[in-house]
């Protein structure tokens, strides 16, 4: 049984109101968070990170070789992830060729892809019903 109206009206300003509630919050941290940190555990962060990404793009090239609607959800999902990637990879980089290198992955590989995931995800919802 599909979600009543009222039931999609009811989530959609609750997010809203989330996401409004999200502001101050924003505020404080861009006052109060540091310029720079030593994170413990970095690497495997960026592995972890880095392989969950791979299970995505191979989840979603199972998934739509196999032209199951279920692409939608995994498509979109990893076409967030690459975007976080890119922004995290770009952001947190040394100025010079770490930065030189992480503005060319994300033009020419991360973003590129992520496209590709949405489209994806777009003709999936189209042609997989």
């Amino acid at each position: 049984m599909a979600p009543s109206t009222r039931v999609f009206r009811l989530v959609g300003a609750a997010f809203a109101i989330a996401a409004a509630a999200m502001l101050p919050w924003l505020a404080v941290l861009s006052r109060t968070l540091p310029t720079s940190t030593r994170a413990h555990h970095w690497s495997l962060a960026w592995v972890g990170f880095d392989l969950l990404l791979a299970l995505g793009l191979a989840t979603t090239g199972v998934l739509a070789w196999r032209r199951h609607r279920g692409v939608v959800v995994t498509a979109t999902a990893t076409a967030t992830m690459l975007v976080v990637d890119a922004w995290f990879d770009v952001l947190t980089s040394a100025p010079g060729g770490d930065l030189d290198q992480a503005l060319l992955l994300a033009g020419c590989c991360e973003l590129p892809v992520a496209a590709g995931c949405l489209a994806l995800g777009v003709a999936a919802t189209r042609r997989l019903r």
